[in-house]
């Protein structure tokens, strides 16, 4: 499915994007993911419950990548808008499109890196404490 937002933003849900697209996008977002991984990056796609881009004259520009049971919960693993595309408003429409895909039943949560912190209460998420984590070793 795809849409334009306006200011000739494009959303499309479940597109097909390649690892190097990906890479791109979080190379530029100043996520840190592992980038140079294409392989890795490939099964990111490839098993993701949702996946939701924005683009800009055809190129992906911002990314939501999620994993979902679209009944109870929806973990949002990746949230990435290119740097020069931030401050427009596209991560919040791609966190509301997500929402909109998983419904009301379902809670949406996230780990926020650190310089992240200050964002995700402006678009709507509330600070939870209640929270663990086994950490990836690689």
């Amino acid at each position: 499915m795809n849409f334009s937002e306006g200011k000739g933003i494009y959303y499309k849900i479940g597109a097909l994007i390649t690892a190097e697209e990906l890479s791109d996008v979080f190379k530029t977002s100043g996520i840190r993911r592992p980038v140079d991984d294409l392989p890795r990056l490939q099964r990111m796609i490839e098993h993701a419950d949702l996946l939701i881009t924005a683009w800009v004259d055809q190129k992906l520009v911002g990314i939501a990548r999620a994993v979902t049971d679209f009944s109870y919960c929806c973990y949002l693993s990746d949230l990435a808008v290119n740097k020069d595309y931030q401050k427009r408003g596209i991560g919040k429409e791609l966190v509301r499109l997500i929402q909109e895909q998983i419904g009301d039943e379902v809670v949406l949560l996230l780990l926020a890196a650190p310089a992240a912190m200050d964002y995700y209460p402006r678009i709507g998420f509330d600070k939870i404490e209640n929270g663990y984590i086994i950490p990836r070793k690689k």
